[in-house]
């Protein structure tokens, strides 16, 4: 089973409102387990950065004004992701800045199936705070890099985070021994062989058999051939 962990960074809150993708981040899960394949980029939205964007990411106006248009990069993207499913802390807000851009180049709106993180971590955690950084302190996951708002360190993060509210490393243990105890089974499993009810003919043929015999008699007695000779194969014949 595959997921891609995802995240998004952008000039503000309302794609609606003219805010746009300044960087997409993700991370490959193969049956929840990391394989430490990810997508990283960084996207020059073509206008300014508001002030209250920049304190959340950091991301500078000058820093992006180099970086590569939504529209160049988005077939690689779609590549990345694929039909996976997709893990997202907040998934309303990630879907919406990448369906709304994805419309703006006349292209279909993602169909993925979607973990919205924030819904699960509510349902099993009730009342508690839902915060990326609240979730890392109540299962103890260092987000001590995360000084700043980052795509694909949020994914990083998310990704351990994700593991502990489906079950915790629990889960990659039972998939890990699942794997161990098919693989054990595949090479230990032995089909039994059943005698044949009466054996095969021999397929030498008297002439044959007289003529080996005849060229083993010419070899001598100290013959290694004339030690796997078969007094009842010759009275057979």
């Amino acid at each position: 089973m595959r997921e891609i962990v995802l995240d998004t960074e952008t000039t503000g809150l309302s794609p609606q409102g003219g805010d746009r993708l300044v960087e997409i981040g993700g991370v490959e899960l193969i049956n929840h387990i990391p394989t430490g394949k990810h997508y990283h980029v960084y996207i020059n939205p073509q206008r300014s950065m508001p002030e209250e964007a920049f304190r959340v990411h950091g991301l500078s106006e000058e820093f992006l004004s180099d970086k590569p248009l939504f529209k160049d990069v988005v077939a690689e993207f779609l590549e990345f992701i694929g039909d996976s499913t997709l893990v997202i802390h907040n998934a309303p807000f990630d879907m919406g800045f990448l369906n709304h851009q994805l419309d703006g180049l006349g292209k279909p709106k993602l169909s993925n199936p979607v973990i919205d993180t924030v819904m699960v971590a509510r349902a099993k955690h009730p009342g508690a705070r839902v915060s990326l950084d609240a979730l890392c302190k109540v299962y103890g996951i260092d987000n001590s890099r995360r000084t700043l708002h980052g795509a694909l360190l949020d994914s990083e993060i998310l990704a351990e985070v994700y593991l502990e509210l489906i079950g915790g490393k629990q889960v990659s243990l039972a998939l890990a021994a699942e794997a161990e105890t098919t693989a054990a089974e595949t090479v230990v499993t032995r089909v039994p062989v059943m005698p044949r009810p009466s054996p095969l003919p021999n397929r030498i043929q008297a002439e044959e058999f007289a003529a080996h015999e005849a060229f083993v008699a010419k070899m001598g007695d100290s013959a290694i051939w004339g030690k796997y000779r078969d007094p009842a194969s010759e009275t057979s014949q």
